[in-house]
């Protein structure tokens, strides 16, 4: 089978089951633990499997295959292999995986099957079977989708474990003794007669051992895992040392601005450089865009090369451009929402999730005493990430090598991009992936490493980083989509909910994001697009959740939470109307939909007994979501004065399984409650004559110190699988401060950012 094939099947959905061949499928899943690409090591340093490295010091090497942008994995990863080897985690140093195989990220490709949680049948352990053995053989590497200690949770304990094992029969062959008599600790074997060897030691002899049966330790074997640490790479980010995309500095490297279309879509027409070359320290004008291919939606465009950024970025305002505006001249957001509007007037969509029979309990059927109705609507976003859009590229015109550096979240994309863009072999390109200055899924994008490599590659060998303004980010993103959600309930005369009905519609991401990156067309459902909406844990005896993809002029991408992000805000708003019809307690109406769902009902739970009461002139509002496999509630405590929307404390209760480390999923919670309260409150990208209106924080502001609240997060205790982190504190705090604000004002607000002021 090809790799396309595989390709199709993996993003296309199920339905593709019968291209994967029967003597394929019956083969074992690829293993992970040994790459086919060395380690990039030092200091003499030994490889034990893909992952581990010895070095005669005892420093333990381990590759890092995801990248850090803030969410922890460089402390929260090699805690899993230091666990399982028993060294301490000062001892651990890191290096860059390479483009290998067992390194791809299997979990966010396995959770993008759009299953509802509660199904637990043959189709959906095969289809995960399936998905999984496909991402074996792919082996994305990726960052995202909440995934990185979800994903790794096996891998890299199963290297810890098997270079343990492997130092184990090493010393027992020295001592002639047998490895059950040894047991490691600190970074040693010892035996249980006294003697003792380091690791450092041990490792020529490792390399060659041959261990026997290797064990994970138990959750209750655990030293590490499940105990706060701190962050790793919280010292060199307070004393300077971290190395951001923006900071990369190489030998004669020189700078380019850009000038990209300012209409989406929009192209290059015609341009006049006679003043901006004359300009002190412009070395030339590069016209970019054929070189981005499909990449060009993203900001087709003209840069200017310097010898600083600041004199690049001024003669790029200096050029004179005429732009082909194309034909999204005239789109804006109205248009778009309208469109929303009709399609879902005329088409049904895809059912994501059916139960009972929803005919039976429509309109005026029987039993019904009550029908409820409401449109919910929630704008595009932006990214806004603090490190400004950036790639470091150096093309070597006469060997054909081409050198990036870049903070991505997508290494194998961004190489494959470099390549194209400049005409090489992916082997040709040397990728360093540095630190990112916050990604929320941008990153995930590669349209700005194309751009970079196709400027580089005019300057023949001189390294040059190309950096975007933030006028430049925020009007050439790929935005979270904008979506409208209408709802329609029945109740009974008791209160109870007889029908629940859903159907919502939005431009697609995926279909977006796979046609960019790998060139699939854009076909079948999309996940995304329902998920927040279909898999909700409420028991509802007759419910429909329906989505209807809509052709997106505005390019789109995966935002903090994707779907989750505005769905939760739709379907927990609705679930708080519903109550409220009931005449019931918004707590009590969630417990009693929760019967079958102790783990939500935990959550829930505790989060309100920490809440307590509001105090006088605020109230409480309520959600429950769960998102990339984690469980939260929240309860956001709440004040109005006049039109202003002010939020004091959150509480956060999480179900995140086993905490690896508790410290990073509590600075999660926090992060994730302040960037969606971001979101809540002022967050909106409007379109208007095919361009889009904000360009800087001033009208696209994000919550200050001074309104961010006081946030109290919950762990529940868990020895299940690590689920997600990074996302799922952003769903829930859109809904439930707009539960609040209803307490206080009976105003309901169905469209986001939330205001009081219409």
């Amino acid at each position: 089978m090809s790799k396309v094939s595989r390709r199709r099947f993996l993003f296309g959905g199920v339905a593709a089951m019968g291209a994967l061949v029967v003597g394929w499928g019956v083969l074992p899943a690829r293993q992970r633990l040994h790459g086919s690409v060395s380690l990039p090591l030092t200091g003499g340093a030994l490889a034990l499997n893909g992952w581990v490295a010895v070095a005669p010091d005892g420093a333990v090497t381990i590759a890092m295959p995801r990248s850090e942008m803030g969410q922890g994995v460089h402390t929260a990863l090699p805690m899993l292999v230091a666990e399982e080897m028993d060294v301490p985690l000062a001892s651990v140093r890191l290096v860059q995986a390479p483009l290998d195989a067992i390194f791809g990220n299997i979990a966010m490709l396995q959770d993008g099957l759009p299953f509802h949680p509660d199904d637990d049948g043959a189709l959906k352990a095969g289809a995960r079977w399936i998905v999984g053995k496909v991402a074996r053989e792919l082996g994305i590497s990726i960052t995202g989708g909440s995934s990185s200690v979800k994903d790794a949770w096996l891998p890299m304990r199963e290297a810890g474990a098997a270079a343990r094992a492997m130092l184990v029969a090493a010393a027992a062959g020295q001592w002639r003794a047998d490895a059950a008599d040894c047991r490691t600790e600190d970074g040693h074997v010892l035996h249980r007669d006294g003697r003792k060897l380091a690791y450092g030691a041990l490792a020529a002899a490792a390399v060659t051992s041959q261990p026997g049966e290797v064990r994970l330790k138990t959750p209750q074997q655990f030293k590490l895992i499940g105990r706060a640490q701190p962050r790793r790479d919280t010292p060199s980010k307070v004393d300077g040392s971290a190395v951001f995309g923006i900071d990369v500095r190489v030998p004669g490297m020189v700078y380019a601005a850009v000038r990209m279309a300012p209409v989406i879509g929009g192209a290059v027409a015609t341009v006049d450089t006679s003043v901006a070359l004359k300009m002190p320290g412009v070395l030339r004008v590069v016209d970019f865009s054929r070189a981005l291919g499909h990449l060009a939606g993203a900001g087709a465009g003209v840069a200017v090369v310097a010898r600083s950024w600041w004199q690049a970025r001024q003669a790029a305002l200096a050029l004179v451009i005429t732009w082909r505006d194309g034909a999204n001249a005239g789109l804006s957001s109205e248009q778009v929402f309208d469109h929303f509007a009709a399609t879902l007037d005329k088409e049904d969509g895809h059912a994501y999730h059916q139960v009972g029979d929803m005919d039976s309990v429509e309109g005026k059927g029987a039993g019904v005493a009550r029908a409820i109705g409401a449109e919910y609507r929630a704008p595009y976003l932006a990214h806004a990430a603090m490190e400004p859009i950036n790639c470091t590229a150096q093309v070597n015109v006469r060997d054909g090598k081409v050198h990036l550096w870049a903070p991505t979240q997508s290494p194998g994309f961004a190489v494959k991009a470099a390549a194209q863009a400049a005409g090489v072999a992916p082997a040709a390109v040397t990728l360093e992936v540095t630190m990112l200055g916050g990604g929320f899924g941008r990153r995930l994008d590669v349209d700005m490493v194309a751009q970079a490599v196709a400027i580089a590659r005019a300057m023949e060998g001189v390294p040059v980083q190309t950096i975007w303004s933030r006028e430049d980010d925020m009007g050439h993103d790929v935005y979270r989509p904008a979506a409208l959600a209408r709802f329609a309930a029945t109740l009974d005369a008791a209160g109870h909910v007889l029908g629940y009905d859903c159907k919502s519609a939005s431009g697609s991401v995926s279909h977006q994001f796979f046609k960019r990156n790998l060139g699939l067309p854009a076909a079948g459902p999309d996940k995304t697009t329902a998920e927040g909406a279909f898999d909700m844990p409420y028991e509802l005896p007759n419910q429909r959740i329906r989505h209807v993809i809509v052709e997106s002029a505005v390019p789109l991408g995966y935002w903090r939470s994707v779907g989750h992000s505005h769905n939760a805000f739709f379907k927990e708003s609705f679930i708080d109307e519903l109550a409220h019809a009931a005449g019931r307690d918004e707590v009590a109406f969630r417990r009693a939909l929760l019967a079958h769902h102790p783990r939500h009902l935990a959550v829930l739970d505790a989060a309100v007994a920490r809440a307590g009461a509001a105090p006088a002139g605020r109230a409480h509002g309520v959600a429950l979501h769960q998102s990339f496999g984690t469980i939260v509630a929240q309860v956001a405590q709440v004040s109005v004065a006049g039109t202003e929307i002010r939020v004091h404390r959150v509480v956060c209760a999480i179900d995140c399984g086993l905490a690896v480390n508790p410290n990073i999923i509590a600075q999660q919670a926090e992060s994730g409650v302040v960037f969606g309260l971001s979101a809540a409150l002022f967050g909106a990208v409007t379109i208007k004559d095919g361009k889009v209106e904000q360009s800087n924080f001033h009208d696209y502001p994000v919550a200050r110190l001074n309104q961010a609240p006081e946030v109290e997060t919950i762990i529940m205790p868990s020895a299940a699988h690590p689920e997600g982190m990074g996302e799922p504190a952003v769903p829930p705090i859109a809904p439930a401060v707009a539960n609040a604000v209803f307490k206080l004002t009976g105003k309901r607000l169905r469209s986001l950012p939330l205001s009081l002021s219409s």
